[in-house]
């Protein structure tokens, strides 16, 4: 069972430190990559996706984010509709979304999109938030994570995250194990999620805890290269890939 997606967020408030000296002025989603910044990469991923509406949050030089989504704005053919969430205080990822319902700012009643802004993948033969679309079922899942297989991943992703059997159930990196899949910064989840959570800074990881003990999250291993961006020579990586030319085409 499929669920049509018509609201997202993007992540856009953190501060970008092992990103340092590029974080220095800059917002980590305002850092360029391929020509275009990485906010700009998933507010367009959105877009094609037939997301209609993104809250943007920002704190971190969050004037940048404000001018960059007016900017995007003024544009006639502007979408998605963005609505900025300013943070004085950092609410982490959990906390962020949930000040977003409940600000009304992501509708109570439906699915919907999360991208971390720091995030910049290819799609692969179906693009990705399609085929998590496709594979939410709002009746057995409240989340579902877009995965990537860390031995595809450039750069250093330490021990993984997850260990992903043939259905899509997650479990957690045992300590000192290795696991095959690392989170990909993208995910589809249900209000239902952050029921009963009170408000305040928190992680994701603390839902996704709660839901895989009660076996309420699934995850898709995307299909095409993602791009780990935490140090600068991150993003110098993944411009000479991008150099490629069986690579270069897709990021457009």
């Amino acid at each position: 069972m499929s669920v049509a997606l018509r609201t997202g967020m993007v992540l856009a408030a953190g501060l970008g430190t092992r990103m340092q000296p590029l974080t220095g002025h800059t917002p980590k989603p305002l850092l360029s990559v391929g020509g275009r910044s990485l906010l700009d990469h998933a507010l367009d991923r959105l877009h094609a996706a037939g997301i209609d509406s993104v809250v943007v949050n920002a704190h971190w030089h969050g004037d940048q984010v404000a001018d960059r989504l007016r900017a995007r704005a003024a544009r006639a053919s502007a979408r998605p509709r963005t609505v900025l969430q300013a943070e004085d205080e950092l609410l982490d990822t959990g906390g962020a979304v949930l000040a977003a319902l409940r600000s009304g700012a992501l509708p109570a009643g439906e699915p919907f999109v999360v991208v971390n802004g720091d995030g910049f993948w290819l799609d692969g033969p179906v693009p990705a938030l399609k085929r998590l679309a496709d594979g939410f079922d709002a009746r057995s899942l409240d989340a579902l994570l877009l995965v990537a297989r860390t031995a595809s991943v450039p750069g250093e992703v330490g021990g993984g995250d997850f260990a992903i059997d043939e259905f899509g159930h997650l479990r957690r990196r045992g300590e000192n194990e290795i696991v095959p899949y690392v989170f990909a910064g993208v995910q589809v989840l249900s209000p239902a999620l952050f029921d009963g959570i009170g408000h305040g800074a928190f992680g994701m990881n603390l839902l996704w805890d709660a839901a895989i003990a009660a076996d309420r999250i699934r995850a898709i291993v995307h299909d095409g290269p993602w791009f780990h961006l935490t140090r600068p020579s991150d993003i110098a990586r993944t411009e000479r890939a991008l150099r490629d030319p069986l690579l270069g085409p897709a990021t457009t």
